[in-house]
């Protein structure tokens, strides 16, 4: 499986007041979208994400975001090495993506860039 980088996953109360920092700091635009009831921006390496209580308890589960060439092939290294996915791979607005669920009890989501089937 070939890794080409990590994203930080960040949860803010104010997306918008979140996004300026991070545009300064970063100098990137923000990509964003919406995923659920989570608002959600894509700043640099950095993603931030607003929501409900309730979906963003759940997010804060996840330790970072790992961009890899292709999910099918992390699905078959990381379940052949004892991770077990715990959702996908499915079609997101920024390629597909699966959880994984580490034997260490550690919880990353994979993600590529390739478009849905």
């Amino acid at each position: 499986m070939e890794i080409l980088g990590t994203t930080l996953r960040i949860c803010v109360d104010d997306l918008e007041s979140a996004i300026v920092f991070y545009e300064r700091v970063t100098g990137s635009q923000a990509l964003r979208f919406d995923r659920g009831g989570v608002s959600v921006a894509a700043v640099g390496a950095f993603l931030l994400m607003s929501g409900p209580e309730e979906e963003i308890e759940v997010l804060r589960k996840v330790a970072a975001t790992v961009a890899v060439k292709d999910v099918d092939e992390a699905n078959v290294t990381l379940t052949a090495a004892g991770a077990h996915v715990i959702a996908g791979p499915v079609a997101t607005p920024a390629g597909r993506n699966l959880i994984a669920l580490h034997p260490d009890g550690s919880v990353f989501e994979y993600v590529d860039r390739k478009p849905a089937y």
